[in-house]
Order: structure tokens, then sequence, then C-alpha cells
């Protein structure tokens, strides 16, 4: 990926950053989003401007530049302010990272508005990065990558149903998280077909569980182990999410996404576009009609 300029969301920790390293450490120059704050209905904190620096350093020190700027994906205007200030330090953008997102849990009190922040991230907030980014690709042309972040619950049927979800904790969070991640996948193929005579390619991978914030939380936990009353702890989660999979492993690392990412931004997938690839660990056949059935 040298000469290559990459704009990531959500790039302050987990599945940004690794994104962010692992296409320093092949040679692109970063500019690195995050919100850098909470949100109210998101029981797990955000990344912080500590975050994002930590994450400036580490690209630098794969001998890259990197350009780190607060900015929330739910404002447009935020999003094309922070691009056009990476660009001009960093030159031509080739690849965007579209990976911003949240699980707002209702973790007992479940509100309407959980639904609507879910959604406004999880989906607008990717659109909003596809929307500023296409008129400082298209100049790019040939190689111009747009990789989305969706998720397994995307994919598998019955994910966020009520069977599969006995507590009813995840609530309208989980069901617009859900949700969000199910219309990026018609997006996908959509802006695919717009951006394919600019030889701009638009591909969204599906990761199942990942070790980040967002699976490291009380909610998840409890979901998993609806058996268990009380406190959930990570090591009584274990287990059942790796009966989740086919494969013997309980969750992917970012750096598991990251080697994906990274593909799907190289030339090595040129050829590649509206492509909906899960990174499962075998989940999606070994439950290929929802979880338990």
């Amino acid at each position: 990926m040298t000469g290559k300029v990459s704009f990531i969301t959500g790039a302050g920790r987990g599945q940004g950053r690794a994104h962010a390293v692992l296409q320093a450490r092949e040679g692109a120059d970063i500019i690195a989003i995050d919100i850098c704050e909470d949100i109210e209905s998101n029981p797990y904190p955000m990344a912080s401007w500590d975050d994002l620096m930590a994450t400036k350093t580490l690209v630098e020190q794969e001998g890259r530049r990197c350009v780190a700027i607060k900015a929330d994906v739910r404002v447009r205007e935020q999003l094309g302010d922070a691009l056009n200030q990476g660009i001009t330090e960093l030159g031509q953008l080739t690849t965007v990272m579209a990976n911003a997102g949240i699980m707002p849990l209702a973790m007992g009190d479940p509100q309407p508005m959980d639904f609507q922040d879910a959604v406004d991230v999880d989906l607008i907030g990717v659109m909003n990065t596809v929307a500023v980014a296409i008129p400082r690709l298209v100049p790019a042309g040939n190689g111009a990558s747009i990789i989305i972040t969706g998720s397994i619950a995307a994919l598998i049927p019955g994910t966020m149903s009520q069977a599969a979800d006995p507590r009813t904790i995840m609530g309208p969070g989980g069901e617009g998280y859900s949700w969000s991640k199910q219309v990026l996948v018609d997006y996908t193929q959509r802006m695919a077909l717009q951006l394919a005579p600019n030889g701009i390619r638009v591909n969204i991978v599906h990761p199942t569980n990942c070790n980040t914030h967002l699976m490291n939380c009380a909610g998840i936990y409890q979901v998993f182990r609806p058996d268990l009353e009380g406190d959930v702890s990570k090591d009584d989660f274990r287990p059942a999410s790796e009966f989740y999979h086919a494969l013997p492993t309980a969750w992917l690392e970012p750096e598991d996404v990251a080697e994906l990412v990274l593909f799907l931004a190289s030339d090595a997938s040129k050829h590649m576009t509206g492509t909906s690839i899960p990174i499962d660990a075998g989940c999606m056949i070994k439950w290929p009609n929802g979880p338990g059935q």
C-alpha cells in the first residue's frame, strides 16, 4: 500500500486502530478519526482523545504519517472538514475504512432513542463517511477502495431475535445495531454499482465476536450466558462464544479483521466489488437457520 492514503473512522482503538497500524506497516499514510467522547445511551466508554493520540503514535512508529482528528460520524460537516484537513497534509485519498460503530445495550432499561442512536452511528455514520469521501476518491480512479465494517449479525437469521436474546437486555439498541448492519449489505452492493464506472470498489466485511470494548461489556456476556444469574465474566462468556463458532476459537482479535481489510484495500482485490465477506470462524455454517437452530 505504499503511496496510499487511508481515511479510517473509529480509529481510536479496537478494529479501527488495528486497521490504521497494519495499513501503515504496509506503507499507507493515515487520516484517523474518532468521536473522542461518550454517547449517553452507550454503556461502555468510547475512545478518548488519548486513545486517538496513541493510534497516531503507533502509526508513526511504523514510519508513516498520521493526521488524527476529533470528529463525529453523525455530523457530515465535521467529517468533511476532517477529511479535507487530512488530504491537505497527506495528499490524494485512495482508501476509506468506514469502521465507527456502537451497540447501545439496554441493560434492563430500554429507551426508544437507543435504536436511533445505533442507527445514527452504525448506518448514517457509514453513509456520511462514504458521502464525504466520494468526491475525493474519484480522482484516484482505479485502485480506490471503500471497505465497510458490517457484522455477522447481519447475515445469520435471528441473531437479534427474542428467542436468541431471552433477557431482551439488548432491546432497541441491539435492534438498531442489527438492522443497520443488515441495511449496509444492500447499501454496499448498490453503491458498488454506482462507483464501478469510476474504478472505485466497495466491499463489506462481517466479523463475528471481536475482542473490543463492544464485545467486552456485561450485556454481551449476559446474552450468551442467560443461564447465569448476577454478574457474568469474560471467562463465563468464553465457552458460550466458542460454542457459537465451528472453529475452536472464542472470538477474533482486531488484527484478524485488519488482515482481511488490508487485502480489500490492496491491489490484490482489484477485481472485487460489492462483496459481503464473513470472517466468522464458521458460525454461519454451524447455524444456517439462526442461533440454536
